[in-house]
């Protein structure tokens, strides 16, 4: 639940007014949610605008609490320097949290506001620098869109910040130009039909913009104490004409949405732009500093991963499948999907590929609850069956599918303890077969897949197959020491050994990223020539994947 917050004074713009806005506009935007869903017809009808710019908008919330001691201030010296500890504090958290493409310029926008008023000049009275924010906002928002679209979010951004600096340059106070602000932002979305012809034949105003506009008239609320009168969200999606143009064609498009955390440097990013530019479409990457989330339309997510790796170092990647536009633009759900937790990033490319919601968790780490349960909502199913990838996964897997059954999802968790057992799983995944039948295949699969995994040891230790030393190569089978070898290429060798030893059909070998593909090569040769009748299929786990995996079925 959001905190509590009172209004301001009508010209405080202090720390206090962003910890009220914050908590105000993520109580809009909680209200709007759903509405705003059902008009996301652009850049994809998938229905999870309003899902975006709340998770979003959480994510801020959060940060700009923590920000606060437990007496409700930030603890510093000055005033001047608290407003700029919490409003970057705000804008840092929706940088980290941003989801989506409306989530993402939502981010960059409150970065704009963070620019100004986290240096605010002295001799600017609060209507001159809030109006100073909004204008930096919406600039900075054009900035990190590749290809910016008029009748947007960002068309909404400019017309509430030109209404913002008209009320500042009369000497209004931040109050006044907050509302100006707003009022803008409401008279530009209700054009935005005329302006992107896909909201003008579905009969909706932008969806990103409606959002905007309920953030901008919490932060009216938050200067003013006074409250805007309740508009409901105009006009819903309707159905796409099913013509050959030119409709359906616009309806055309990418098949993956990347997102991604970014450590890089300023010029590394510039050619990130051009490269993922070169990609896809719906290309925008904001933040600075050395930190950047990344947000992108594509066919081939693992080129997008791929881009962000010659970069800097991508984290929190995720890969959504859109599956069939024209049923989320009915605003639809599909019957069942499959999210998959995968320790490396070419492992979530192979199963974002084969239609599954993938959550990059590196080895070692645990993913919050939270971070599943956005999976499972961005999976856009009635039921979804839930791949861990590790026996210490299982339990965030279970109360993440506990949170999710409350909101109405069928959730079934398979206990996977390898990510090689999560592809044997979803390599016999029938969405067409009923829900139990194919819970119970995947869950036959996995359970029928022995795993392996290569690794170094780190320092001497006793193992279950004796005392290794730093640097041995440790062969782990089903979870426990079983080989202990000096290399890489022999150690894998005597897994192999063992793990056909009790039979099998098929070896599936993911290599990690600095394995030579030499290794494949040979272990290849040597599956075939000692166990003719058994097939091998060769993966790249790449960057944060374990040195190699190795499954039997």
């Amino acid at each position: 639940m959001p905190h509590e917050s009172q209004p301001q004074a009508p010209d405080e713009l202090d720390a206090r007014a962003v910890r009220t806005w914050s908590s105000l506009a993520l109580a809009a935007l909680g209200r709007a949610r759903e509405d705003i869903d059902a008009i996301n017809v652009y850049p994809v009808a998938d229905a999870d605008t309003g899902t975006n710019l709340y998770l979003t908008a959480e994510a801020a919330d959060r940060a700009l609490t923590e920000a606060f001691d437990d007496s409700g201030r930030v603890a510093d010296a000055t005033a001047r320097t608290s407003l700029a500890r919490a409003v970057r504090a705000y804008a840092h958290g929706a940088l980290l949290g941003a989801r989506g493409n409306s989530g993402t310029i939502l981010a960059q926008l409150l970065r704009g506001v963070a620019d100004v008023l986290g240096d605010a000049p002295t001799g600017h009275g609060p209507g001159r620098l809030l109006a100073g924010a909004l204008t930096r906002a919406a600039e900075s928002a054009y900035e990190a869109v590749a290809h910016p679209v008029e009748g947007t979010m960002l068309t909404v951004a400019t017309a509430a910040a030109r209404a913002g600096e008209a009320a500042g340059e009369a000497a209004g106070s931040a109050a006044e130009v907050a509302r100006a602000a707003y009022d803008g932002a409401r008279a530009a979305l209700a054009e935005t039909p005329g302006q992107l012809a896909v909201l003008g034949r579905a009969g909706v105003v932008d969806a990103g913009g409606c959002g905007l506009v309920a953030v901008l008239g919490a932060l009216w609320q938050a200067l003013s104490g006074e409250v805007p009168a309740a508009e409901p969200v105009r006009g819903r999606a309707v159905p796409v004409p099913q013509t050959p143009e030119p409709c359906a064609q616009e309806q055309d498009g990418p098949a993956y949405e990347v997102i991604y955390l970014l450590e890089a440097s300023d010029a590394a990013v510039g050619e990130l732009r051009a490269r993922l530019d070169g990609l896809g479409d719906s290309l925008v990457v904001v933040g600075g500093d050395g930190l950047w989330n990344v947000h992108v339309h594509v066919d081939d997510p693992g080129a997008a991963v791929e881009a962000g790796v010659v970069a800097g170092r991508p984290y929190r990647i995720r890969i959504t499948h859109f599956g069939d536009e024209r049923r989320r633009a009915r605003g639809e759900r599909s019957q069942r999907a499959v999210v998959v937790l995968v320790p490396g990033e070419g492992l979530a490319g192979l199963c974002a590929e084969a239609g599954a919601t993938t959550v990059l968790v590196p080895p070692g780490e645990v993913p919050a609850v939270a971070e599943l349960l956005d999976a499972v909502r961005r999976a856009h199913a009635r039921e979804v069956v839930l791949l861990p990838g590790g026996a210490e996964l299982r339990a965030v897997a279970a109360a993440a599918a506990e949170r999710a059954r409350a909101d109405g999802v069928r959730v079934a968790v398979v206990p996977t303890r390898s990510a090689v057992q999560g592809l044997a799983a979803l390599a016999v995944h029938d969405p067409e077969a009923t829900f139990d039948e194919d819970v119970v295949a995947m869950t036959a699969a996995a359970g029928a897949t022995r795993y392996a995994e290569l690794a170094v040891a780190e320092r001497q230790s006793f193992t279950s197959a004796g005392i290794c030393q730093a640097g041995d190569v440790l062969g782990l089978i089903d979870g426990d020491v079983a080989v202990i070898g000096s290399g890489l290429t022999e150690t894998a060798e005597a897994v192999l050994e063992r793990m056909l030893g009790s039979g099998g059909e098929l070896v599936t070998l993911v290599l990690g990223p600095e394995v030579p593909e030499a290794l494949a090569e040979r272990l290849e040769a040597y599956v075939q020539h000692g166990h003719l009748a058994v097939d091998t299929v060769t993966y790249h786990g790449g960057r944060h994947s374990a040195p190699l995996l190795i499954g039997v079925e």
